[in-house]
């Protein structure tokens, strides 16, 4: 009888520890697509703010293909700037983890 308790509570632990493995990999999908996330919205952010400096100093005539090209300069700066922040924060992981 204990023989079978034993095996119960292992059957159990193993399907706990099942459990703790899906979500664990339901975590990292979702921590990946709150990054991702981030990232649609920093776009975003960048061509509202060129937009807005663009219409707020420019005449009723603006010109398109400038607009484009400083929100794709300005969308190259901030993912820069974002992969900087990421090695910098890995760096960091990494030395305050040795």
């Amino acid at each position: 009888q204990n023989e079978k308790e034993l095996q119960d509570v292992v059957k159990q632990q193993e399907e706990k520890m099942l459990q703790l493995i899906d979500k664990s990999g339901e975590v990292t999908r979702l921590k990946g697509e709150v990054s991702q996330l981030k990232r649609s919205l920093q776009r975003v952010e960048t061509e509202a703010k060129v937009l807005w400096e663009e219409l707020r100093g420019q005449e009723p005539k603006a010109d398109a293909t400038g607009v484009q090209e400083r929100v794709l300069l300005r969308q190259e700066v901030d993912k820069l700037r974002l992969l900087l922040l990421e090695k910098e924060e890995e760096s960091s992981r990494l030395s305050s983890k040795y």
